[in-house]
């Protein structure tokens, strides 16, 4: 904040602007509003289709920083970290060092990847999760692909395959996590779960599955065949895409 208690927000354009000595009282009107103008104009015709990343991400803020140049900020946020989806991933700390964002615009960042995150996540719930698997899939990566540590998430099922729950059982380093195969047939049973599906992140970017993936999965395979618990599949989330154990036949 700065000494009147504004954030960046303010700093960057809510505050009253300042004329400078010599310029006309009446004040001229900043060149980055037509551009603003034309850009919504594009938006609302074409829904966002077309639009490169980031336009799209001029566009988000716009309402963050009201009144400056926000094309100089996308660029760059998008250049540190490469896609939108990679920046709404970021952490904070990360995206405040991106010249322009501080903490109140990091924040909002992150309240619309919550948002992105939530309503990809209202597409699976309740819904027969097997006939949903490219939803399911969006969701695993809105969820977890820009992670910095590994995380063990499960989703519970039902003897419909819908949603019952989705926790993340542990989270870990950059390249590990640790599973307990017992843990998850506990909590399966605490839920009345007749199935699962596994999920972890690599934040490498690479979901190959490793060795001690697969011998863990087998092992929860295992644990849950003699008490009636199902283990569809077991994905692994990458940055750049994902792994199927099932469908390597790894399972």
């Amino acid at each position: 904040m700065d000494e009147d208690g504004a954030d960046e927000r303010g700093f960057l354009g809510e505050a009253p602007a300042r004329r400078m000595q010599g310029q006309p009282a009446g004040g001229d009107k900043a060149h980055y509003l037509g551009h603003r103008d034309r850009l919504r104009e594009r938006f609302a015709q074409s829904g966002g289709e077309g639009l490169p990343d980031y336009e799209l991400l001029e566009l988000l803020l716009f309402r963050l920083i009201p009144r400056a140049d926000t094309k100089p900020v996308a660029k760059a946020l998008l250049a540190r970290f490469g896609t939108l989806g990679e920046v709404l991933g970021a952490p904070p700390a990360l995206l405040q060092e991106v010249k322009g964002v501080g903490a109140a615009v990091a924040l909002d960042l992150k309240v619309i990847a919550a948002s992105a995150r939530r309503m990809v996540k209202s597409e699976i719930r309740e819904r027969e999760i097997l006939s949903s698997w490219s939803q399911v899939l969006d969701y695993c990566r809105a969820a977890m692909a820009f992670e910095e540590r590994e995380q063990f998430r499960i989703l519970f099922l039902d003897k419909r395959n819908a949603l019952i729950a989705d926790e993340v059982q542990q989270t870990g380093t950059v390249d590990h996590t640790p599973v307990y195969p017992r843990e998850v047939i506990r909590r399966a049973l605490e839920l009345s779960s007749t199935a699962i599906v596994l999920v972890h992140n690599h934040p490498s970017g690479d979901p190959t599955p490793s060795r001690a993936d697969i011998d863990m999965t087998k092992t929860i395979i295992d644990a849950g065949k003699g008490l009636g618990i199902v283990v569809h599949d077991h994905l692994i989330i990458g940055k750049k895409g994902f792994a199927s154990m099932k469908g390597l036949k790894l399972i």
